[in-house]
This record gives C-alpha cells, sequence and structure tokens, in this order.
C-alpha cells in the first residue's frame, strides 16, 4: 500500500494537503498516512524558565498533537490508516529523516503554514523538501476564492 508523509502544522492551509490526498483516495489510490507536526526547539527563555526539560517536551508534544488532531480526524473519518508523529527541531531537516526512517513513497505539503512567519518557514520547508526528497514532492498551494 501506498504510504504518504503529509506534515501538518495546524492550520487550515495544512488541512488541505490533505484534502488534496483524500481527492487522491477517491481516486482510486490505496494509501495509508503518515502525518508529522514538527515542533521549534525550545529558547533560552522558556528553557530558563521551565527548569525542568521533560516538562518542555509535554508542552512541546502536547501541542504537537493538538496541531495534529483535525488532520488526524479528517483522515480517520474517511476510514483511513493514519499514523501521526511530532518531532522537535529544524523542520526540513526532521521531515528529511522521517522520509529515511518510514520510507513513504510520497509527500504532500501545503506550499505555505500559519502567520507570517510560519508562511516563510513553510515555503523554505517546501523548497528543501523539492530539492533535497528522495521521494515525490506535491505542493498544494491554497485554494482561490473570489
Amino acid at each position: 500500500m501506498f504510504k504518504i508523509l503529509i506534515p501538518v502544522d495546524g492550520s487550515d492551509l495544512a488541512l488541505e494537503a490533505v484534502r488534496h490526498a483524500l481527492t487522491l483516495v477517491g481516486h482510486g489510490l490505496k494509501a495509508r498516512f503518515l502525518l508529522a507536526n514538527v515542533q521549534e526547539p525550545a529558547n533560552l527563555y522558556e528553557v530558563v524558565v521551565a527548569h525542568d526539560p521533560n516538562v518542555l517536551r509535554e508542552v512541546s508534544e502536547a501541542a504537537g498533537r493538538d496541531a495534529l488532531r483535525a488532520a488526524v480526524d479528517l483522515l480517520q473519518a474517511a476510514s483511513q490508516t493514519v499514523e501521526a508523529v511530532v518531532v522537535q527541531g529544524d523542520p526540513a531537516q526532521e521531515l528529511l529523516q522521517l522520509i529515511e526512517a518510514h520510507a513513504p513513497q510520497a509527500v504532500i505539503l501545503s506550499a505555505r503554514g500559519a502567520g507570517a512567519l510560519r508562511s516563510v518557514l513553510l515555503g523554505s520547508v517546501s523548497q528543501a523538501l523539492l530539492g533535497s526528497s528522495p521521494v515525490p514532492v506535491t505542493v498544494v498551494h491554497p485554494v482561490q476564492t473570489d
């Protein structure tokens, strides 16, 4: 069965990638899905204030699971097999490591994330994956509404 990695940042735009994948399934693609959320590492302030690295990991994991929830729900509602992971680090590097570790046959991601900083970040992530991924990458652009 075809395995597809879909990076999800919790934005509505990231759900467009999930909807695109479901469109492919609707056209007969037999697939299972690996959803991934990449959390940014804690900054110095967070490390100093938290005093406990386990607390930071738990908060990061919870934030990642929350960001994945809508995408997981969408795929499960369509009776699709889905695995969800939360990792921490540089988004492009972490996604490339997930590709290596989980061996999906393709990646589908949105062109932009949530917010101005996220837009730049996910734009750079899609560029990095397009240039470095060993598997095909589909970049889904937002649906234009007039």
